[in-house]
C-alpha cells in the first residue's frame, strides 16, 4: 500500500503540504512535500548510523545488499504495474531494470566479500635504514560517511532509489538519503519498503537508509548543502546538476558531487564500413537511437560521415527505418516539452536540413532525422548540445581531416562509437587518441545504449558528461566515488580497522 509519505529512520512520516504525481495514464496520487526539516532529520539519522554501518563488517553489508535485492523482487509485479502507470515505459522494460537493480546489489554485496576494492597496502618498518628510519605504514579505503543520492528520471529502478549510486555507497559502508525523482514516487516508495524490510531483517540501524520525496528544490538543495552529507550522486540534466555542483563547491566545506549530466554520444562511421554495410548500421543505429523514446543517457544522437553517395545511402536506409517506428510516450510533460525544444533549435541553425519530420503532441515523442556539413557543424556549437530524446543528426565530413577536427571540438562524452572495417585501421588510429581524451567508453561496431553491470565498465567521462571525470556510476569501479584512504602509522593493531588486523 502506498502511504504517500516519506521514510526517514524507519518511521512513515507526512509532511504539512503534497504534489501530486503526474502518471503517464491512471490516477494522480499526492505525495508529501520533503523540506529542509525533513532531509535534516535524515541526515542526522544518517550520521548516527554511520557509527555502527560505517564500522560493520564486509559480511554484514552483503547479507544486507542481497536481502534488499530479495524484497525488491518480492515487489515485483507491485512494482512494474506502479513504473508503467508513472513513466509509461512498457512492462518488458520495468521487468528487466529491475533484474538489473537486485543484480548491481548482489553484484556488490559479492565485491566487497572480495576485499579487492580497499586498495590495502603495507610499507614494514626500517628501523635501519639511513640516513633515517622508515616507519611502520599501513593503508586502507574507509568509507566517507553519509551520502545524498537523486533519483533519476530515465531509469525509476536502476538509478534511483536502490540504484548504482545507493547500491555502491552501501556497499562502502555509506548511509544513504535519497531525494526520490517526482516522476515516479509511487514506484521510490516501493523500493523504499523493500529496503526498510530488509534494514529490519538484517537489524540495520534504521538511518542506514531514508527517502524524502520531493518536486521542488527544497529538498534538493538542503541535501546538497547539508554539512553532514559528504558526497552526492546525481544522474539528470545538465542545468540542474551543474547548479547542485555549484552549492557542492560553494559550502564552507565542500564536497564531491559526482553528477552524470549529458552526452551526445556520437559514432564515426570510418568509410570502408560505411561503403561495405552502411545500410545495416543505419537500421542498427535507429534502433539505439529510438530505444526507450530517445530517453538514455548513452543515446547515440550524432553519426559522423564523409559525404558522398555512401552517406546519402546510409541516411536513406536511416530514414527509412526511423519512418517505421511509432510515437512513444515519454517521461514527463517537461521532457516532452524539451523535446520539443530541442528540435526547433535544431532545426533553426544554418546550414541544418531535415530528413525526417514528424508530429509531436502532449507527452509523445517521434524521431527526428537533420543533415548538416561538417563546417557548419563546427560553426553552431547549439548542434553539439543532447537533445533528450530520438532526434538524430548525420555530419557530412569533407574529409579525414575535418573528422579529427570534430571529434576534437567534442564537450565530454560518456561514449564515443567507431564504426570500421579492417581497412579503416589507420583512420581509427589517427582517432583513437583524441577520443580517449574525450570520453569515458569507446566502442567499436555496437551502439552505446546497454550499460554492462561489470567490473570493467566506465559509465562517465570528461565535463559535462560528468563533473569527475575520474568516477563512473555503473560497474563495481563506482564503489570509489565513497571511500577514501588513510594510512595509519607505526599504529598498534588492536587500534586498527578490522581490514587490516
Amino acid at each position: 500500500m502506498i502511504t504517500g509519505k516519506h521514510l526517514i529512520a524507519g518511521q512513515w512520516v507526512d509532511g504539512d503540504t503534497t504534489f501530486s504525481s503526474q502518471p503517464a495514464h491512471g490516477p494522480a496520487s499526492d505525495y508529501a512535500q520533503g523540506t529542509k526539516a525533513h532531509v535534516d532529520a535524515a541526515a542526522k539519522a544518517a550520521e548516527a548510523a554511520f557509527w555502527s554501518y560505517g564500522y560493520s563488517t564486509a559480511e554484514s553489508r552483503a547479507k544486507f545488499l542481497n536481502a534488499i535485492a530479495d524484497e525488491i523482487e518480492a515487489r515485483g509485479e507491485a512494482l512494474t504495474a506502479m513504473g508503467t502507470a508513472e513513466t509509461g515505459l512498457p512492462e518488458a522494460r520495468l521487468n528487466g531494470e529491475r533484474g538489473r537493480t537486485t543484480g548491481q546489489l548482489r553484484l556488490f554485496a559479492s565485491h566487497i566479500l572480495d576485499g579487492a576494492y580497499l586498495d590495502r597496502r603495507h610499507d614494514k618498518a626500517l628501523p635501519d635504514r639511513a640516513p633515517l628510519p622508515r616507519p611502520d605504514i599501513k593503508m586502507v579505503e574507509r568509507p566517507v560517511g553519509p551520502v545524498g543520492v537523486f533519483g533519476a528520471s530515465n531509469f525509476p529502478l536502476a538509478f534511483s532509489t536502490a540504484g548504482g549510486d545507493t547500491a555502491s555507497a552501501l556497499a562502502a559502508g555509506c548511509p544513504v538519503v535519497v531525494k526520490g525523482h517526482p516522476a515516479h514516487p509511487g514506484t521510490a516508495e516501493i523500493v523504499a519498503q523493500a529496503i526498510d524490510a530488509a534494514i529490519k531483517s538484517c537489524g540495520v540501524h534504521a538511518g542506514v537508509f531514508s527517502l524524502v520525496q520531493s518536486n521542488s528544490r527544497e529538498a534538493g538543495e538542503a541535501l546538497v548543502t547539508h554539512p553532514l552529507i559528504q558526497a552526492v550522486g546525481f544522474t539528470g540534466s545538465l542545468g540542474a546538476g551543474r547548479a547542485l555542483f555549484n552549492l557542492c563547491a560553494a559550502r564552507p566545506t565542500p564536497i564531491p558531487f559526482y553528477g552524470e549530466l549529458g552526452s551526445i554520444n556520437p559514432m564515426f562511421l570510418l568509410p570502408q564500413a560505411l561503403k561495405a554495410r552502411g545500410a545495416e548500421i543505419a537500421k542498427g543505429w535507429a534502433g539505439s537511437l529510438t530505444m526507450g523514446a530517445g530517453q538514455f543517457c548513452t543515446n547515440p544522437g550524432v553519426v559522423i560521415a564523409l559525404k558522398g553517395d555512401d552517406a546519402k545511402s546510409f541516411s536513406e536506409a536511416a530514414s527509412a527505418a526511423l519512418a517505421n517506428i511509432n510515437p512513444q510516450t515519454m517521461l514527463t510533460d517537461g521532457i516532452a516539452s524539451a523535446y520539443r525544444s530541442g528540435r526547433d533549435a535544431v532545426a533553426a541553425t544554418a546550414g541544418v536540413e531535415e530528413l525526417l519530420a514528424a508530429t509531436c503532441e502532449g507527452r509523445n515523442a517521434a524521431p527526428y532525422f537533420y543533415r548538416v556539413a561538417g563546417k557548419d557543424w563546427l560553426d553552431n556549437r547549439v548542434l553539439a548540445e543532447e537533445v533528450f530524446g530520438p532526434l538524430g543528426i548525420i555530419v557530412e565530413v569533407d574529409d579525414k581531416a575535418q573528422m579529427k577536427a570534430i571529434a576534437l571540438d567534442l564537450h565530454g562524452q560518456l561514449t564515443c562509437t567507431l564504426q570500421m572495417d579492417d581497412a579503416d585501421l589507420d583512420l581509427a588510429k589517427e582517432l583513437m587518441p583524441i577520443l580517449e581524451r574525450k570520453a569515458g567508453r569507446i566502442l567499436a561496431n555496437g551502439f552505446p545504449t546497454g550499460v554492462e553491470v561489470c567490473d570493467a565498465m566506465v559509465h562517465g567521462g570528461p565535463y559535462p558528461a560528468s563533473t569527475n571525470f575520474g568516477a563512473t556510476s555503473v560497474g563495481t569501479l563506482a564503489i570509489r566515488r565513497f571511500i577514501r584512504p588513510v594510512a595509519y602509522q607505526n599504529m598498534p593493531d588492536a587500534l586498527l580497522p578490522l581490514e587490516l588486523r
